[in-house]
Parts: structure tokens; C-alpha cells; sequence
């Protein structure tokens, strides 16, 4: 569990879309859900299993659901988080009136989600085809000790996180910079958004 008062302060700092995600949690807080504390936001689990998180964003805010390619949504209200996520689906907001439009639906979400948690149904991984490793990265295995290893221990999940960062920069120079500023954090078995 959270320490007492961190969902609390979430909502009481937030700056661009406080009623909306008000009215958003005085919903949630309206299910079998459980409300806590993770990943700097609200995030409501069932079971201890997570089933949706709170985001402010500059384009509004957001409710997003872990496995939410497991939903029917028949009115089409659901977006597509990324191009690298294939579990997760999310609900804009900018107004509280789009929430209350949206609650029979949202509320709807959150019973198949519960379904889908009672009955251990989770999306299922894509074949990803195997990670191109850019050639500074292999390099870095042959000039730091021990880096290889770690890299191995992380989860696939958190090798690809790496690998669309250190690819996305355009310059080889910038590319080894950063797999030398993330060394330390890939020894200690972290991705690149873990603390």
C-alpha cells in the first residue's frame, strides 16, 4: 500500500484538469477497485492486480487501463497508448461533462476489467521479432565489465525500453552518451523510467 496522503496530494496539486480528475476519482472510488499509490499517479487495482491509472497530461487527463485490449468497446471511446504498447488502451478527458457522457461506459470497463482479473485472462505478448542491438551498446559489453550480464538480467521488457532509447538518437556519439549515462541503472536491474 501507499503511504497515507500521496493519492490525496495527487489531487489537491493538480494544476491543469483538478475537477475533471475529481470527478474521475469520486467514480472510481465508487467500485470494488482499490485506490493507490504508483508510478507518480492514482493507480485502482483489484485483488491486488492493476486494472487502470490517473493521468494529468497537457492535452488533458487520462485514464489509462493495463490490459485494456482486453475490452469491448463497441462505441469506439478507446485510444491506442503507443505504437510500442499492445496491452493498453486509454480514455481522454478535458472537460467533466465528457465524464459524465463516458461514466455508463467507463463504468462498464471496469466490471469486464474485474471479469477479466477474476478469471487470470491477461493480453497476450506479440512475437516480437529479436532486438537489433545498436552496435554502441555491443560495444559497451566488450569495454565495461560485467554490463553484458546485466543487460541479460533484465526483463525483455526493460531491454526494449533501452534499445528505442539509445536508437532514437541519430548520432552514434549520442547513442554511446546515453548507454553510459544508463549503465548504472541497467547494473542495478532497472528500465529506463524505473527510479
Amino acid at each position: 500500500m501507499s503511504p497515507p496522503g500521496e493519492v490525496d496530494s495527487f489531487f489537491e496539486t493538480a494544476t491543469q484538469w483538478p475537477a475533471e480528475l475529481q470527478r474521475l476519482r469520486s467514480i472510481l472510488r465508487d467500485t470494488p477497485l482499490t485506490e493507490e499509490f504508483k508510478w507518480r499517479g492514482p493507480c485502482y487495482t483489484f485483488d491486488g492486480g492493476n486494472i487502470l491509472i490517473l493521468g494529468e497530461f497537457k492535452d488533458g487527463c487520462r485514464v489509462t487501463f493495463f490490459q485494456g485490449a482486453l475490452l469491448e468497446d463497441a462505441k469506439g471511446l478507446l485510444g491506442e497508448i503507443g505504437e510500442n504498447s499492445h496491452a493498453g488502451r486509454l480514455l481522454r478527458f478535458t472537460d467533466v461533462d465528457e465524464i459524465d457522457r463516458a461514466e455508463p461506459a467507463l463504468r462498464d470497463f471496469i466490471e469486464q476489467l474485474i471479469a477479466a482479473e477474476k478469471a487470470g485472462l491477461k493480453v497476450e505478448e506479440p512475437e516480437r521479432a529479436e532486438l537489433d542491438l545498436p552496435d554502441e551498446l555491443v560495444d559497451a559489453f566488450g569495454d565495461v565489465a560485467g554490463l553484458e550480464d546485466a543487460w541479460e538480467a533484465l526483463t525483455p521488457g526493460r531491454q526494449r525500453g533501452w534499445v528505442l532509447h539509445f536508437a532514437d538518437a541519430k548520432k552514434s556519439e549520442t547513442r554511446a552518451a546515453r548507454i553510459e549515462k544508463a549503465a548504472p541503472k541497467i547494473f542495478e536491474g532497472k528500465g529506463m523510467h524505473d527510479r
